[in-house]
Formats: C-alpha cells, structure tokens, sequence
C-alpha cells in the first residue's frame, strides 16, 4: 500500500485506528475452542466487527509462531481475510544482519504479502534496508517504545547529551524516505512527540499503547499530528478482549466504534 492510499483511507474513514491482532489462544472465548481453527474465527469476527473503523490491523506474529505450523496457518488465513484496503503491518520486530534481514522481508512481503513489517534498528542499517526494497512495502522501526524496559538504552545520552532514540531517528531516517519508513512511539510517551516531530515531521508514527496500556488518544494527536495525519494508534486488548462470551464482537465493535468517533472529531478540528 502506498503512502497515498493509506492517506485516502484515514480521510474516508475518518479515522486512524490500528487494531492489533494479540490473539491469545487462552483468552479468546470458550465456546471457540470446539472449532477447527479458533484463531482464525476468532480473528474473523473481529474484523467483521471492526473493519469499517479501521484503517489497519496489525496481527503479533510472536501469538502465531508460538503455536507452530497451525499458528502460522491460522496466520496466513487472517491475512488473506483482511480487506485489501487496510494496511497491514506484521508485528515481527525483526532485524539482523543483510542476508538474514533479506530472508525476513521476503517471508513477510512476498510470501506473505503484508504491507509492513516492525523492524529493530539496534544492528544497524543493514538490519533495516532490505526491508526498504519492496516496491509499496514499508519498514516500521522501533524508535521509543511504551515498555519499562525501553528506558534502559533508548534514552541514554552521549556526550553531547542527546538521547539513543533521537540519534536512531536522525540516523535511520537517512535510510529511506516517509513513503517506505515509519517509526513506533508509545503512547506513554507523548511528552518526546513533539521533539520527535522536530526531527521527522512527514513519518508516520505507528503509535501502540492507547487503551489497556494507558495512554491517551488526545495527547498523542495533540503533538504527533501532521499534515497528512502521520498516525496510525493501535489498541489491541482494548478491542479484541472488550468481552469474552459470545457477544465478544459486539463488544469489539462498541469499543472500535467508540476510538474512531474520537478519532473524527479529531481529524476534523485538524482540518483532514
């Protein structure tokens, strides 16, 4: 998917909801349980539920890959069941050396055919740029992330006093181009948005932690808005587990209704 044509979408919608496919074969709904592929119908639901308030799902490959060939197959059918004009972004988080990163892309944007692809930046560019070769296929590298944990190098200092994560965007952004790179941010983190945008201020920012993890939707488009949008906010347990019987879709739907109607009144007061 283009830059353009993901731009289309969110001013369609009026939205730019990203809903993450964390499907845990221990939380979804019992009654699931008895089908041949619980995942997928799971997944299926879902996206009946909430694909007309979205404008990308983001399936976390590390739920699928934990349950071997069947998860990689409950996979491959969520994929081909997702609307062909929402973004989709394989929450992988990889990144090593050129030919294992080469091998990596291929899996995800040939095989597979998911437009993105989560990408660590800690190896450096040869980590990155194979995912940067796919004609309308996008890297989204990890920049400074929601977890306790991110604090622990993303934002040491060198001696001059800038910060890790700062130095990676500067860095990186050299790379690729805002049509074929974006970059995740917590929601946790919209204090550093707006030096963020001092330094790439056309990126899309893949933005999760909005919902269970407490961020909040409002602060995260106060200073990481642009022109185009440049976000797509991700809420994952929020959505998916709003409930856990049978009506779990309807609750599903109430929940993603309810971000995007935020998420149009914001886009209106930006004039997008």
């Amino acid at each position: 998917m283009t830059r353009q044509e993901l731009i289309t979408q969110i001013k369609k919608k009026k939205s730019f909801l990203c809903i993450g496919l964390d499907t845990d074969i221990k939380k979804i709904p019992t009654h699931l349980l008895e089908l041949e592929d619980p995942i997928f119908e799971f997944n299926k639901q879902i996206i009946d539920a909430t694909k007309e308030f979205c404008v990308a799902y983001k399936p976390n490959i590390a739920f699928y890959e934990s349950m071997g060939v069947s998860g990689w197959n409950s996979l491959q059918k969520t994929l081909d069941y997702i609307p062909t004009n929402i973004f989709t972004i394989a929450d992988a988080k990889r990144g090593d050396i050129g030919n294992t990163s080469s091998m990596y892309a291929r899996a995800f944007f040939e095989n597979m055919s998911f437009d993105s692809v989560t990408v660590a930046p800690y190896m450096g560019s040869d980590s990155v740029t194979p995912f940067l070769e796919f004609e309308d296929k996008w890297a989204i590298v990890l920049a400074l992330t929601s977890n306790k944990g991110g604090l622990d190098f993303q934002k040491i200092e060198d001696e001059n006093g800038k910060q890790l994560f700062k130095q990676v965007l500067e860095t990186s952004k050299q790379w690729g181009s805002d049509e074929n790179m974006m970059y995740v941010v917590g929601a946790t983190r919209t204090e550093e948005l707006l030096e963020i945008r001092a330094i790439i201020p056309n990126h899309f920012l893949l933005v999760p932690g909005v919902g269970a993890q407490g961020g909040n939707l409002k602060d995260v488009a106060k200073y990481g808005l642009n022109s185009d949008c440049g976000l797509l906010v991700n809420s994952s347990r929020g959505i998916i587990y709003a409930g856990n019987d049978v009506d779990f879709a309807e609750k599903a739907n109430a929940e993603a209704k309810k971000l995007q109607q935020e998420m149009a009144v914001i886009l209106s007061e930006a004039g997008l």
